[in-house]
């Protein structure tokens, strides 16, 4: 099965951060802009929470928020699961599925260098498969 070092290799190691004075309306508007589901919140360089689509849904709109006076600190997730780079695609999943999570950062040593979402684990999964039933079909037919 895959590593994460391998799933950024591929998709690449760029994330999108905010800091946690942000105003959520800024939060989203970059999310709106670069196609993601979530922001990790960094302070001076660290990792102090994650701000996903659920969190402005759950702690801004259905509470009567304002996303123009409120800062992501406020709506922010701040324990924060994460994965490093030699953990495999089955181990994020089964993370993701017991924490109800779809975003985990990665990190190697104690710097981030990354983030993988569900749906890359759901590609680097159906990729796998393929490629094995290709292998499969090359064997049963004899590479014909």
């Amino acid at each position: 099965m895959k590593l994460v070092r391998q799933i950024l290799k591929e998709k690449g190691h760029r994330f999108w951060s905010v800091g946690p004075e942000t105003m959520v309306i800024d939060a989203l508007k970059l999310m709106a802009e670069k196609e993601i589901g979530a922001l990790l919140v960094l302070d001076g360089g660290k990792l102090v929470g994650i701000m996903s689509e659920r969190d402005y849904a759950r702690k801004v709109a259905l509470k009567g928020k304002s996303s123009l006076e409120t800062p992501v600190r406020e709506i922010m997730t701040s324990k924060v699961f994460f994965v490093r780079p030699q953990q495999t695609v089955e181990e994020c999943m089964a993370l993701m599925t017991d924490k109800h999570i779809r975003h985990l950062p990665v990190i190697d040593g104690d710097k981030v260098t990354g983030v993988i979402s569900i749906g890359d684990l759901v590609k680097a999964t159906i990729d796998e498969k393929d490629f094995m039933i290709k292998q499969l079909e090359n064997y049963i037919t004899g590479g014909r």
